[in-house]
C-alpha cells in the first residue's frame, strides 16, 4: 500500500506543477520526498554513512625475526611435527588440534572443512567423520588429501600431503567410547552433508535417539561412522620471517627414507 502511494503522489505532484502555490498549510509528510527503499530514519535527520570496509590488501603483520633453519629439524617429520604441536599447546592456541582437510571428487573437483585431529604417530594423522559425508565419498573416489594447521599466533603453518585409508573398527569404537554423551547422539542423529528440512527436524531425531540412549547407556559407533588415517608423503613447514622472507622447509617420503628441501616463500 505504501508504495502504491507514494507512486500516487509522485504522479499528482508532476500533474500539478504548474498550479499557483497557495499559503495552504502542508499537512505534516505531505510533499515529503519518499525515503529509499529499506532506509530507517528519522525525520530530517540523514542516514548514517556506512562503516568503511576494511582493505585486505592494506592488513599486514609483521613477523618475528627467529626462523627454521635445516639444522633445527627433527630427524624425521612426525617427530618435528610432535615438536610444533606442543609449542602450540604450550602457547595456548585455541584448539591446535583443528586442521582443514582438503579433498577432491574423482573430476578434481575440491573441497574443504575443518575437523580435528584425533591422533598421530609414525603411521599418519587420524580424524573421524561420517562416511556418507562428502569429505567421505570424495576420500573414496580419491583418496588423496591435504592437510594444514594454520597456527597464525606463532606465525607457523604444518600442511601434509598424502593417501588416506580407514582405521579398524576396533579403533573407531575405542575411540567413540571416549567421546560426550550428546556427541555419540549426534553422530546417529546427523545424515551429514544431507540436506535437512529444517533445524526443528534435526532436534527431533536428537530427542528420539536420548530417549533411545539415556545418559550413561552405552551408544554403538554408528557403521557408516569411524576414523580416517593420512599416512604422509610430503610435510612442509612454515615460519613466518621479515619481509616475507619466510622459511618454507618440506619433507619429502622417497624409497630411501625422508629428505628436506627447502622451498622459495
Amino acid at each position: 500500500m505504501s508504495v502504491r502511494c507514494c507512486k500516487i503522489w509522485a504522479v499528482s505532484h508532476a500533474e500539478n506543477s504548474d498550479r499557483p502555490r497557495t499559503s495552504r498549510r502542508t499537512r505534516p509528510g505531505r510533499g515529503a520526498r519518499p525515503a529509499a527503499p529499506g532506509a530507517l530514519t528519522e525525520v530530517g535527520r540523514p542516514p548514517a554513512a556506512p562503516e568503511p570496509v576494511p582493505d585486505p590488501a592494506e592488513m599486514r603483520v609483521r613477523y618475528r625475526e627467529a626462523g627454521l633453519g635445516e639444522a633445527d629439524l627433527a630427524e624425521g617429520p612426525l617427530d618435528q611435527f610432535r615438536r610444533w604441536f606442543d609449542d602450540a599447546v604450550a602457547g595456548g592456541l585455541e584448539e591446535p588440534n583443528a586442521m582443514v582437510v582438503a579433498t577432491a571428487d574423482a573430476t578434481g573437483a575440491p573441497s574443504q572443512r575443518t575437523v580435528l585431529l584425533k591422533g598421530f604417530d609414525e603411521r599418519g594423522f587420524v580424524f573421524f567423520s561420517n562416511y556418507a559425508s562428502r569429505k567421505g565419498r570424495e576420500i573414496e573416489a580419491n583418496p588423496r588429501v591435504s592437510l594444514l594447521f594454520p597456527w597464525h599466533p606463532l606465525a607457523r603453518q604444518v600442511i601434509v600431503t598424502g593417501s588416506v585409508t580407514r582405521t579398524g573398527r576396533d579403533e573407531t569404537a575405542a575411540y567413540f567410547r571416549t567421546r560426550p554423551h550428546g556427541s555419540q547422539l549426534g553422530a546417529w542423529a546427523s545424515e551429514q552433508s544431507a540436506p535437512v528440512a529444517s533445524r526443528e527436524v534435526l532436534d527431533g531425531m536428537y530427542a528420539e535417539l536420548a530417549a533411545r540412549y539415556p545418559e550413561g547407556e552405552d551408544v554403538p559407533a554408528p557403521p557408516n561412522w569411524g576414523g580416517y588415517r593420512v599416512a604422509p608423503e610430503t610435510v612442509e613447514f612454515w615460519q613466518g620471517r621479515a619481509n616475507r622472507l619466510h622459511d618454507r622447509l618440506r619433507y619429502v617420503l622417497a624409497e630411501t627414507g625422508w629428505s628436506v628441501e627447502r622451498l622459495c616463500p
